[in-house]
């Protein structure tokens, strides 16, 4: 005796959708952006005079970089903008992809796949120079991008 239409929905493909999955990275990734630009590109310090020093010794410090006056603190605040529109364009891309492996499955898991590297490489990174929350959140992404990957396969 085969298997019901409900057992199939849940073993099989019908109840897990890439979609799903490439939409929750792309809120998760936006997110990200948000709490990284809001809580640390444009925070104000708040660790007491010595965070104060720091920061004032980055900013005052210029040297010459390939040409350019530059300060460790134009470096420390533009690679901060820089992962915010990275997170931005990550969110934005994973939306529409979610849109995409409807029609083009195969093309869509092959940037999935390049995406859920990535994002494993950048929670590698949070766990050796950032904190938890970071690297949690990447992880999620990554897991959704590796559920969606395995749910393209099963749905091409």
């Amino acid at each position: 005796m085969g298997i019901g239409k409900a057992e199939a929905g849940f073993l099989g493909k019908d109840t897990v959708k890439p979609t799903l999955f490439l939409r929750i990275a792309s809120v998760l990734s936006l997110i990200h952006c948000a709490l990284h630009t809001a809580g640390g590109v444009f925070a104000s310090p708040k660790h007491g005079a010595e965070e104060l020093s720091v920061l004032a010794a980055m900013k005052s410090h210029q040297f010459d970089f390939m040409g350019s006056a530059r300060s460790y603190w134009n470096f420390f605040f533009g690679y901060g903008l820089f992962v915010a529109l990275t997170l931005l364009v990550a969110g934005i891309l994973f939306w529409q992809l979610s849109t995409l492996v409807k029609t083009n499955p195969t093309s869509t898991r092959r940037i999935v796949a390049l995406f859920f590297c990535n994002f494993i490489g950048i929670a590698m990174i949070s766990w050796r120079y950032f904190f938890i929350a970071p690297l949690v959140t990447e992880l999620l992404i990554a897991a959704c991008l590796a559920v969606a990957f395995v749910t393209v396969s099963a749905a091409a």
